[in-house]
């Protein structure tokens, strides 16, 4: 049974087909830059070198047409048909308040999907897109969609709920959603592993630090509470979003620099965060780069992120009653030893014991590692994310009819023995 996972942004599109039967990553990649012009797809194929293909993409339905051109080449394809395809998983980053879980897509899920989009603007309608190109290429097929929102749906109203008036909640559903949820759920499963103890045993702090971050307070193996809200603008710094800010900052500069609303949102989307600081990096390697070289702004903005992500742990230790691990995961979280030794420096008041050896030489997206002093009495491990992993079981299980909510559900991953492919 061969899975096809597909997770469509605005301007590209990323891919995975995943072998069930054996257990393996046959082929991934992406098309980058659809609808913008001067578009490529990127595919990688175990044991052989990577393949380019310069191709005009205008729209998503052309990009899915170049994925499965790709997948069925006879030079560089990995299957002789797309009727080897069992089945498509679909991110789709906002669900709204109707789905808690992965399903089977139909018109009516469909609709649903278009009905919450203006909730993530952003994002839902090129997932839509994606989905609708996917089914014109793949009609025979069934697809799934697993939704960002999903693993926090299990937050309490009073975690949820905005100091607001309560008839926006009403009327256009303004409340606390939180995005990264298949993140949050495969790492959080991870550390329960690591941990000895089963999920429901464990309090967990999971932080996903890409260019993209947010965190999630893990209380009994379920989320309570999570960074992201309404929209994935809120919450920690990030390479281009400003997290946590005060809420009058916006009108103020609309008044004071005669900016437009649709200005400001593009402002505090694609022009803030670890950029506005710098003014001119995202990643955070050229930050720690400029920082060593003397870049006053770039020291600033390794010290404002560090700061806010120690501030999410204290407060969600707090929120969950003690933490039995921290896990970092995500690009950033995963690679950026400078970043965690900042973070957990003066946690020791926690219970948490950093041996900074290890977090220096834990700079890998390939393995699990714990990156604390062995009598920590709270454990950080640094786990590479598999988002795409969690597509492919979501998606057999549905097929399979043995789908149930992730804490009845027996995922390969939350296994002892399971090993990373």
């Amino acid at each position: 049974m061969d899975i096809l996972a597909l997770n469509c942004g605005s301007s590209s599109v990323k891919y995975q087909l995943f072998d069930w039967d054996k257990k393996e990553v046959i082929a991934k990649g992406m098309v980058e830059r659809v609808t913008v012009g001067d578009s490529f797809i990127i595919h990688e194929v175990p044991g052989q070198e990577t393949y380019r293909e310069e191709y005009e993409c205008p729209d998503h339905k052309v990009a899915i047409h170049l994925i499965i051109k790709t997948l069925t080449d006879k030079v560089h394809g990995v299957v002789d048909n797309m009727g080897q395809i069992s089945a498509v998983g679909h991110r789709v980053v906002h669900g709204g308040e109707k789905f808690t879980c992965s399903v089977l897509i139909d018109e009516t899920v469909l609709d649903a999907i278009k009905e919450v989009q203006h909730l993530a603007p952003l994002h839902n309608p090129p997932n839509i897109a994606g989905i609708e190109a996917a089914q014109a290429n793949l009609p025979d097929v069934p697809h799934v969609a697993i939704f960002d929102t999903a693993f926090h749906q299990s937050m309490p109203e009073h975690a949820y709920t905005y100091p607001l008036p309560y008839e926006w909640y009403e009327k256009y559903g303004v409340r606390r959603y939180g995005f990264h949820g298949t993140s949050h759920l495969y790492v959080s499963k991870r550390a329960s592993v690591l941990l000895g103890k089963a999920p429901k045993d464990c309090n967990i702090i999971t932080m996903h630090i890409g260019n993209g971050v947010s965190h999630s307070a893990i209380k009994g193996g379920v989320s309570v509470d999570t960074s992201m809200g309404l929209t994935p603008l809120e919450g920690a710094v990030m390479g281009t979003r400003c997290g946590d800010i005060d809420p009058a900052i916006p009108m103020f500069i609309q008044q004071q620099e005669n900016l437009s609303a649709k200005e400001i949102d593009s402002i505090l989307n694609k022009k803030a965060g670890v950029l506005g600081i710098t003014g001119k990096y995202t990643d955070r390697r050229d930050v720690i780069e400029g920082a060593e070289a003397g870049d006053e702004r770039c020291a600033l903005a390794l010290e404002i992120e560090a700061y806010r992500l120690k501030k999410y742990i204290g407060s969600y230790a707090a929120a969950i009653g003690g933490v039995d691990a921290v896990v970092f995961t995500a690009g950033v979280g995963e690679m950026g030893w400078m970043i965690r030794e900042k973070t957990l420096e003066g946690l020791e008041f926690m219970g948490i014991k950093l041996d900074k050896e290890k977090n220096r030489n834990t700079m890998t997206r390939k393995k699990e590692s714990e990156i604390t002093v062995p009598d920590s009495p709270v454990k950080v491990y640094v786990i590479p994310t598999d988002e795409e992993l969690v597509f492919t079981e979501d998606v057999v299980a549905i097929l399979e009819d043995t789908y149930k909510d992730h804490m009845q559900f027996s995922y390969s991953f939350a296994g002892k023995d399971f090993q990373r492919s």
